[in-house]
C-alpha cells in the first residue's frame, strides 16, 4: 500500500461557496447549488450523497471542470478549477468505452495519447490493469461482448491507468444488479486501498456509501448545499461482513438521521 502521508497525497479538493443555477424549459432560472462548501481531503474515499434531483451530478461535474459556478470558487491542490484537466478523471453514469476499439485498447487510449515512455508500455499497462479488475481474459473483446459489470470495470480501468489526482465518479454502479454491484464495489474498494487515490463518490444508496467512505457528505434539496458530514470509522481493508457491526448500524442510524433531518428537506423517516 502506498503511503498514506498527507505530504505525498494529490487530490484536495475545495468547494467555497458555490452557486449554479441552469434556465428551465420555460426559460425560468432554476437554481441548483447555493453556497455550497467542502473540503475534500487528499487520499479519502469521499461519498456526496442525497435524494436524486438535489444536484450532485452538477457538483461531480463542477469539481471535474465541465461546467463553471456561477459563484463561489473550486480549487484543487491550491490551483484554481477553471476547466477539465489530467489531474481529475470522470466516470460517468452513461458508458465511455469506443464500441470500434477492443477493450485493452479502450483502455490504453489514455496513456496512448502522450509521448515518451508512457505511450510506449500504455497496452501492456492497461493488460495488467484489466487483469487486476478481473478482465485479463477479455481484452481483445469488443464492448459489446461484454456485461454490463464488466463493462463498468473496464471504464474504471480506463480512467485508473491516467493516475489522475483525483477519481470521480457519478453512480458508477446505477441501475446495475444487487450481486453485480456488491462485486464492483469490492473491487474499487480493493483498488482505493492499494492506491489511496482521492475518490469522489456520488450515490443515493446508503449501504453502498457506508461501506466504501472514509466520510459521507450529505446534501439538501435544491438549491442545495451540504448539511451533515459523517465520519465513516469502519477499518480498513473493509469486507461486507462489517455491515453485520454494531458500528455499522449505529453509523447507519446516524446517516438516516442526517438524511431525514429537518434540514435536509427530505422530511421524517
Amino acid at each position: 500500500m502506498h503511503d498514506s502521508g498527507k505530504s505525498s497525497l494529490r487530490g484536495h479538493v475545495v468547494v467555497d461557496g458555490v452557486a449554479k443555477s441552469f434556465v428551465g424549459p420555460d426559460g425560468t432560472t432554476v437554481p441548483v447549488l447555493a453556497q455550497c462548501s467542502l473540503d475534500l481531503e487528499p487520499g479519502r474515499l469521499n461519498v456526496i450523497m442525497g435524494t436524486s434531483g438535489c444536484g450532485k451530478s452538477t457538483l461531480a461535474y463542477l469539481m471535474a471542470g465541465y461546467i463553471a459556478p456561477d459563484s463561489g470558487t473550486l480549487s484543487i491542490d491550491a490551483r484554481p478549477i477553471s476547466g477539465p484537466g489530467p489531474d481529475r478523471i470522470m466516470v460517468f453514469q452513461e458508458t465511455a468505452l469506443w464500441p470500434w476499439m477492443r477493450v485493452v485498447d479502450n483502455v490504453a487510449f489514455g496513456p496512448r495519447s502522450r509521448a515518451g515512455a508512457v505511450r510506449a508500455s500504455a497496452r501492456s499497462d492497461a493488460a495488467r490493469l484489466l487483469d487486476k479488475f478481473g478482465l485479463g481474459d477479455f481484452g481483445d473483446k469488443f464492448p459489446d461482448q461484454l456485461s454490463g459489470g464488466m463493462k463498468r470495470r473496464a471504464e474504471i480501468a480506463q480512467a485508473v491507468i491516467n493516475s489522475p489526482a483525483v477519481m470521480i465518479l457519478d453512480e458508477p454502479f446505477r441501475g446495475l444488479d444487487v450481486m453485480t454491484r456488491e462485486l464492483l464495489q469490492e473491487y474499487y474498494l480493493a483498488l482505493f486501498e492499494e492506491s489511496r487515490m482521492s475518490t469522489v463518490f456520488i450515490t443515493s444508496e446508503l449501504d453502498e456509501a457506508l461501506f466504501l467512505a472514509d466520510r459521507i457528505y450529505f446534501m439538501t434539496e435544491p438549491p442545495s448545499r451540504i448539511s451533515r458530514v459523517l465520519e465513516v470509522d469502519l477499518p480498513r481493508p473493509r469486507t461486507f461482513e462489517v455491515a453485520a457491526t454494531e458500528r455499522y448500524l449505529e453509523l447507519k442510524r446516524e446517516a438516516l438521521e442526517a438524511l431525514y433531518s429537518d434540514d435536509s428537506g427530505v422530511g421524517p423517516v
